[in-house]
């Protein structure tokens, strides 16, 4: 019998619908509750906190750099200055994947391996948060057309202008004036990071390192408002920047290309300084570069060039290259061994045309094999006398001859603003027992006294010992810097002025410099016969390799790069000292032929008017007092 069919129960279908609203609106209550608290949780409880997060968000400090200070000539010629230049900046926080961004860059602007691999190095250099790195200088109107239209690929990278580094007189003043270049790491954990905030390069040689604090300035700040994007919208606040110090150096951009010219595309260095005032008038180290290359990042293939080059155009030989003075350091000696006691403008030697110690068998030539025969201090300053020197050295004896050259700046840094300067060697009893662990010989006080031997100096001590001869003792270190800011440098450890018994000492000395150009005999006759004005002298020889006992220098038997080099030091005019100079020609053999001929070419420039004559104010002695440090 079939089942009877159940009616529908209406009452109960209801009371379960009015149960599951009852439910569903106590749900959306509950939870419209706790939305309406979790609002007003964060819109009052919670405003401050996340009204400050948000305009942190909106608003940034950005750091603006300061202009770097302008470098000048003594005559107002720029040397170092900035120059406006769009750049390709990455930050690397808002890039995402900045390989990818770096691939994209490359694409777009159809650049090499080469460029991408500089690129991906500069991205991973040290460098603040959200702080954009420069990665491309000098960008084309074509290049930041081509960024422009390809924006939406390139989250993070920007165009921006800022102020480069520029050098107008190229290679002239490279191994002076030296160059900025990108900050890197070492140099970024040494830096003040707020004032070196949003600079990216920095003084690398030279000027531009020594006096970075003043070239630099001090940094500034602007309160920016940015969109999503982080890109500006508009400035809200600004602290302007100081801009760096300029500076004016002693340089003279006229008489530096004589020097370069003087040298005639040789290997060399020239150096010319005032010697009342310590100022240095040309600074000449040949073969040069161009610092451009290196203030936004050198190629390989350019950096690779100079760095192998055989010559070496990097190579500061004014500061850095370490040579025998050779004859040019007889004046001092002779003024070391009259004012020790030892001799007197009257003693005389015999000069068979070599020297030998008592007792030994050693002969030391002279330069002229055949003997002067006697000579006095004079002769044998005007002769460049070797025999008188031996003897002279000898009877000095390496201790008091250390003493006396160390007061003329051998074997010590001399200059006030150069950084880069080599300290030499004046050697010693004790420096050779601690270098060497053996005794100091006679034999090498001998070649000590003709600037031969362990000695080592750069042509910027030469010239300061010229210098210092021309001036009488009076020790003004040599300087770049004529005035910074207005302001001229002042030497916090000045040296003390070299005092000696009888003033007339130095006379000595200098007369026979003076008949080195002028005498009939002299060393360089030829040169100062044709010279306007009287010249104070001495050439010298600075040996490559050595050479044996008894045998004679033949320059057809060695290679030119192993041959003498040629050195000169003077200064004129002879009564009234203006310009002292020294001047190297690295295998140049001849002091007096080859050195000399440069350094009466720098004077001449120095001192002779356009007719050809002295210039009026180099034609008398001085009666100004002496001058101030």
């Amino acid at each position: 019998m079939p089942q009877p069919i159940r009616l529908k129960d209406h009452e109960k279908d209801a009371r379960l619908v009015r149960n599951r609203v009852i439910v569903g609106a106590v749900a959306v209550l509950l939870l419209t509750a706790v939305l309406v608290a979790r609002l007003y949780y964060l819109q009052v409880i919670q405003y401050e906190y996340h009204s400050t997060l948000s305009e942190n968000n909106r608003v940034h400090v950005q750091p603006v750099p300061p202009t770097r200070g302008l470098i000048f000539d003594r005559n107002g010629v720029v040397i170092a200055d900035n120059r406006p230049s769009f750049s390709l900046t990455v930050t690397r926080e808002r890039t995402g994947d900045w390989e990818q961004v770096l691939d994209v860059i490359v694409e777009v602007l159809g650049l090499s391996a080469d460029d991408r691999e500089l690129f991906e190095k500069r991205m991973k250099q040290g460098r603040r948060p959200f702080e954009p790195v420069p990665i491309l200088f000098e960008l084309s109107e074509e290049q930041i057309a081509r960024i422009a239209v390809n924006q939406f690929r390139l989250p993070g990278v920007e165009v921006v202008a800022q102020l480069v580094r520029h050098y107008p007189q190229g290679a002239h003043f490279a191994h002076s004036v030296g160059y900025v270049g990108r900050i890197n790491e070492k140099e970024l954990k040494e830096l003040d990071p707020i004032n070196y905030s949003g600079t990216h390069h920095i003084g690398k040689t030279g000027i531009e390192r020594f006096y970075e604090p003043e070239l630099h300035g001090q940094v500034g700040y602007e309160e920016v408002e940015t969109n999503a994007r982080g890109r500006v919208l508009r400035v809200l606040k600004r602290t302007d920047p100081k801009p760096g110090k300029d500076i004016v150096l002693t340089l003279d951009i006229r008489l530096q290309e004589a020097a370069e010219a003087a040298l005639g595309g040789r290997r060399g260095a020239v150096v010319a300084i005032d010697p009342r005032t310590g100022e240095v008038l040309a600074m000449v180290s040949q073969p040069s570069f161009d610092p451009n290359l290196f203030v936004t990042g050198i190629s390989f293939k350019d950096y690779a060039e100079l760095r192998d080059s055989l010559d070496r155009p990097l190579y500061n030989r004014v500061l850095r290259g370490l040579y025998p003075p050779g004859s040019t350091i007889k004046p001092v000696v002779a003024v070391a061994g009259l004012d020790a006691g030892v001799i007197t403008p009257a003693t005389r030697v015999f000069d068979p045309g070599f020297y030998q110690l008592p007792n030994y068998d050693h002969k030391y030539r002279n330069w002229n094999r055949s003997g002067d025969g006697w000579v006095n201090l004079e002769t044998a300053l005007m002769r460049s006398n070797d025999t008188y020197f031996y003897d002279l050295a000898h009877k000095m004896g390496i201790d008091r001859l250390h003493q006396y050259l160390s007061r003329f700046g051998i074997g010590q840094r001399v200059s006030l603003d150069m950084f880069e300067e080599a300290t030499g060697l004046m050697p010693s009893r004790e420096w050779k027992r601690i270098t060497r662990r053996q005794v100091w010989y006679p034999g090498e006080t001998l070649i000590l006294g003709i600037g031969q031997g362990y000695m080592q100096t750069t042509p910027l001590q030469m010239a300061q010992a010229t210098a210092l001869v021309a001036s009488r003792g009076k020790w003004i270190r040599p300087h770049l810097a004529r005035t910074i800011e207005g302001q001229p440098p002042v030497d916090p450890n000045p040296m003390p002025d070299i005092v000696v018994r009888d003033p007339s000492y130095w006379d000595q000395a200098r007369n026979g410099m003076e008949q080195v150009m002028h005498g009939a005999r002299g060393t360089a006759r030829k040169v100062g016969e044709t010279a306007a004005y009287r010249i104070a002298g001495k050439s010298g020889t600075a040996q490559v390799v050595a050479i044996r006992q008894g045998e004679r220098y033949d320059r057809s038997k060695l290679q030119e790069r192993h041959r003498d080099h040629a050195l000169f030091v003077g200064f004129a005019p002879a009564e009234n000292p203006r310009i002292a100079v020294a001047v190297m020609v690295e295998n140049g053999e001849s002091g007096s032929g080859v050195a000399a001929p440069v350094v009466k070419q720098v004077m001449d420039a120095w001192l002779l008017g356009e007719d050809g004559q002295l210039k009026p104010e180099y034609r008398s002695p001085p009666t100004s007092p002496e001058p101030s440090r």
